[in-house]
């Protein structure tokens, strides 16, 4: 059976995870991180999975970032030094908080003066809090410059025993758009500003800038104390385009079963649309692009087309996807083959498939949304 016609046993959308590509963008950030003296605290929206937090650990990682409860706890298992949960959070759920903090260390992200109240009028618990700052990116947080209103929300969490906080927390998102040390100087800047002002009343407070683009590609981080990148333990395409890392990093791909092939057009019809993939596109000069081949080998390990070769998703649908490629690729192939393919948002493809498939020996990989290891 030649490479690019493999006999792969799953006949259905399959997400492939390559251990040794994720092991090895866990250990160069940590290493990173470690050089700058900087602690890293990775978010896990991206892999929700305990084995790939097994792997973080074993860089010597202590501390994770979530985006949910519900993610919180089914890390909870691997016994964190501090499980941060870096989105806002109803105070409904301060029951279902406090009883997680009773049983690990926990740290949550704080917006406004209505969580803190709650946590006034019922926590029982310790609970670590980050105050998310907004300096530009314009989707949540209290803006950089209203020091009334953080001043408001430290003063009323003095007022309860069990809550601590520990500083200043920024996503600068809009890095995935824009010009990144034009935000990380921005960023940066309104981090060291808050420290200055806050550290002599909070002299622990620590600060933390939160984003793939900026970790991959900065080695200057000013004052601040940590960092939080999640999309890195897999990457993507958007990375790729954005330059923080190269295609030979992406550690997943989407394996879709040929279900047409329209040789004269170039086009290949596959089982594999926005329910797997997701519908992030990338604008490339060729068009739009909802992810990009592979080629695929029986035991999942893939190799890359030769730059600017690669066929890809052209077009996406619910369940089906498009790719266009040349007639002559075409002629190579046959309906039922499998087709890898790079996503173009990692978290998305992977939140979509909700488990993988470990490259090499095809054996499951948990994934908190579908199965789990014991």
């Amino acid at each position: 059976m030649s490479p690019n016609k493999p006999s792969f046993p799953f006949h259905s959308p399959t997400l492939l995870l390559d251990a040794d590509r994720c092991q090895r963008n866990l250990r160069r950030m940590q290493e990173k991180a470690l050089h700058l003296g900087l602690e890293l605290v990775p978010h896990f929206k991206t892999a929700q999975s305990r084995r790939v937090a097994q792997w973080f650990k074993a860089t010597g990682g202590k501390k994770i970032t979530v985006s949910s409860l519900h993610l919180a706890r089914y890390l909870a298992k691997e016994n964190w030094d501090m499980l941060h949960i870096a989105f806002p959070l109803s105070p409904a759920l301060l029951p279902e908080i406090q009883a997680l903090a009773s049983e690990c260390p926990l740290s949550v992200q704080v917006v406004n003066e209505a969580f803190i109240q709650a946590c006034v009028a019922q926590l029982q618990v310790p609970l670590a809090f980050w105050i998310e700052i907004d300096a530009g990116y314009g989707r949540a947080g209290i803006f950089h410059d209203d020091i009334e209103r953080i001043e408001r929300v430290l003063a009323l969490s003095a007022t309860c025993p069990y809550l601590r906080f520990e500083g200043f927390y920024i996503h600068p998102g809009h890095t995935y758009k824009g010009d990144v040390d034009v935000i990380y100087e921005e960023t940066l800047s309104a981090l060291a500003e808050l420290k200055n002002h806050f550290k002599g009343s909070h002299p622990q407070l620590k600060t933390r800038v939160a984003d793939t683009p900026g970790a991959s590609m900065r080695s200057d981080f000013g004052t601040v104390d940590s960092i939080g990148p999640g999309n890195y333990q897999f990457y993507d395409l958007t990375q790729v385009a954005i330059g923080s890392c190269q295609r030979e990093d992406i550690a997943i791909a989407l394996v879709c079963p040929i279900v047409d092939i329209r040789t004269e057009r170039g086009e290949v019809l596959v089982h594999g649309g926005g329910v797997h993939l997701s519908k992030d596109v990338l604008n490339t000069p060729t068009g739009s692009s909802y992810g990009e081949v592979v080629q695929l080998s029986a035991d999942g390990h893939w190799t890359l087309f030769a730059e600017g070769q690669a066929p890809y998703v052209k077009s996406i649908s619910q369940e089906h996807g498009l790719i266009q490629g040349s007639p002559e690729w075409c002629r190579s192939l046959q309906v039922g083959q499998p087709i890898g393919i790079l996503p173009v948002h990692s978290c998305m493809t992977a939140d979509c498939m909700r488990g993988y498939r470990l490259v090499g020996s095809l054996a499951p990989i948990d994934h908190a949304e579908g199965y789990a290891i014991s």
